[in-house]
């Protein structure tokens, strides 16, 4: 069955032939993202096979092969997620909050599945539940003066920013970390690579935190759209619809 279809099974059931299956895709599903979240991203339909109880061909009954089974768990994940209502914590043009919230969900996410970190791009088809978390999320966004391409842009900054700090705090880069400043200082690495060393020392046995590398990015976006404002008015005034676009400003700061 088409991708798609499946997505949207519920809005659309398809008519199936012959005798009803055992298990629904609801279910194939759901065991699939419990494999996943036991073995990570690395499960084979071999293991979602054992794990529902029945023979590797049968399974593609159900679905055409992993990927097909991939983009349905993580559009499942995606509509079962917790996630904060950003409409109610600010007002309207708070978008520093909104965006904040919006990592922080994701974060939790990528915490509850790490999988999701590890596939090697996170593409949502254009499923219930990609849509409607691309619906919220866009949400945050929607009061920068850019255009709509530019504030896609800084949500997927967000985003990749959030899966990239929960990949980096699931591997085990840090086993050793608490042992690495000492180590360095016997094999005479701390003199030769003074500041690596300092920072070595300082991040021991500590996965960093993430506020500080978000709050670059929040800055960044802050200083465009004040920049912005501040030439053409704030957002929704007839000269500042859309000031922001993804093209390099041909001199100064934000030019255009």
């Amino acid at each position: 069955m088409d991708t798609i279809d499946l997505l949207w099974r519920k809005e659309a059931p398809q008519l199936r032939r012959g005798r009803p299956p055992k298990y629904t895709t609801d279910q194939i599903v759901s065991t699939a993202i419990t494999v996943a979240d036991e073995k990570g991203a690395e499960f084979t339909v071999r293991d979602v096979a054992a794990a529902v109880g029945i023979p590797v061909m049968s399974l593609y009954s159900y679905v055409d092969g992993r990927e097909q089974l991939i983009a349905l768990m993580v559009d499942q994940v995606y509509l079962d997620m917790a996630y904060t209502d950003i409409t109610s914590i600010g007002p309207g043009d708070d978008w520093q909050t909104m965006l904040s919230a919006v990592v922080a969900d994701n974060l939790a996410l990528f915490a509850e599945h790490p999988w999701l970190t590890d596939l090697a791009v996170i593409h949502a088809v254009a499923g219930p539940g990609a849509l409607a978390k691309y619906e919220r999320e866009l949400t945050a966004v929607e009061s920068l003066p850019f255009s709509d391409i530019a504030k896609d842009a800084v949500l997927t900054l967000a985003l990749d920013f959030a899966r990239t700090r929960s990949h980096t705090a699931a591997t085990t880069a840090y086993e050793h970390a608490a042992q690495l400043p000492e180590k360095l200082a016997e094999l005479g690495a701390a003199e030769r690579f003074p500041i690596a060393a300092r920072m070595v020392t300082a991040q021991a046995g500590k996965a960093p935190a993430h506020e500080v590398g978000f709050d670059v990015i929040l800055t960044g976006i802050a200083t465009v759209n004040a920049a912005i404002t501040h030439h053409h008015g704030p957002a929704g005034d007839s000269g500042n619809r859309g000031r922001l676009t993804m093209r390099t400003p041909k001199s100064g700061p934000f030019a255009g």
